[in-house]
């Protein structure tokens, strides 16, 4: 008894699958590029050894510089609009944490007022941006 072999043209890939995953990866990486914040304000942040970052939704950024320019959400403002901003963000959301980032070289006292200006304004949840410190071993 002889078998007809089946001929077959040539063996295909099929390249759908390959071309879904490479366009998976594609999104994931340009996804994940996008949640990388690099701060537009040059300041050296003090060291610290606890990691508290403020998860908030509701917050709002101060950043003192080492020539005490202050920046709120990036854009500079003196203090007195400083103060008129904290109080209508006050108004607006009584929650909302304040996030100082101050330079380590920046003055005490830039900080101290700032600080004191948020709590006038009915802003009471204050944090300090930090880095880590590096691990010893």
């Amino acid at each position: 008894m002889r078998f007809r072999r089946v001929r077959r043209a040539g063996a295909e890939i099929d390249i759908t699958p390959i071309v879904d995953t490479v366009f998976n990866l594609m999104i994931f990486f340009a996804l994940s590029l996008n949640f990388i914040s690099i701060p537009g304000i040059p300041v050296n942040l003090p060291r610290a050894s606890s990691l508290a970052e403020a998860q908030q939704k509701k917050e709002v950024t101060v950043t003192v510089t080492r020539e005490a320019v202050i920046f709120l959400d990036g854009r500079p403002v003196s203090m007195r609009e400083l103060e008129d901003e904290l109080g209508r963000r006050s108004a607006a959301a009584p929650d909302t944490v304040v996030v100082i980032s101050a330079d380590a070289d920046a003055r005490h006292g830039s900080v101290v007022e700032i600080m004191d200006l948020a709590r006038s304004a009915g802003l009471g949840r204050l944090a300090i941006a930090t880095k880590p410190k590096p691990v010893e071993r």
